[in-house]
């Protein structure tokens, strides 16, 4: 089906806010609540399933193969029945990038800033887990703050965060709310290693892509 006649559909039938310069390619993208704002793009074989919402701002971008789930929660389910606020959402702002093959767990929301790189592959957000001393399924969000830059292959758990203009090494593990801009965080489990210096040019641009 042509792109132009799915979108009205989806827009028709489930209720969805596509601009009409946003694009899904060959995806299977169905959240509760699905807005994407003017060059907003999903690409090829992405699969985006039981969120409440997914919003993408001004040319942000979901690439090939992305895994995003989530625990919706208009359920019957007892999972989750404890957390009266939790938010299955993923809301990535304008001009960011998630790139290929990562895994995003939303049972929690996972917020991604302006201008944000989610780069390489195979990195995993995970905003559930099982607390062991309470026995049930637990989760807590994600947040990840503007000019980002994310590294291969990480694993970001719910209740971490980094802060705005800063860098995570590849194949680090963050398990902390870390608040200090302007710093390179990364290890297993991640910690401050240096300063960034304020003059990096990734962290002053106009345009989200990166020639």
């Amino acid at each position: 089906m042509p792109w132009a006649l799915r979108r009205r559909v989806l827009q028709s039938w489930y209720g969805f806010e596509i601009h009409p310069r946003a694009r899904i390619g060959i995806a299977w993208i169905f959240p509760g609540k699905l807005i994407m704002a003017e060059g907003a793009r999903i690409d090829h074989f992405t699969v985006a399933v039981n969120l409440d919402r997914i919003e993408l701002g001004l040319n942000a971008t979901i690439g090939r193969g992305n895994w995003i789930t989530g625990f919706p929660t208009r359920t019957d389910s007892q999972h989750f029945k404890h957390q009266s606020g939790r938010k299955a959402e993923l809301l990535v702002g304008q001009n960011a990038a998630i790139t290929k093959y990562h895994h995003l767990d939303c049972t929690n929301q996972i917020e991604i800033g302006a201008f944000t790189t989610i780069a390489g592959y195979r990195s995993q957000f995970l905003t559930h887990s099982i607390d062991v001393l309470e026995n049930r399924q637990d989760s807590a969000p994600i947040k990840i703050g503007e000019y980002v830059f994310v590294g291969t292959n990480v694993v970001v758990l719910g209740g971490s965060s980094l802060p705005s203009y800063s860098i995570l090494s590849a194949k680090s593990m963050l398990n902390k709310d870390y608040k200090d801009q302007w710093k390179l965080y990364g290890g297993v489990p991640a910690r401050m290693i240096k300063d960034i210096p304020t003059t990096a040019n990734y962290f002053n641009r106009k345009e989200g892509y990166v020639y």
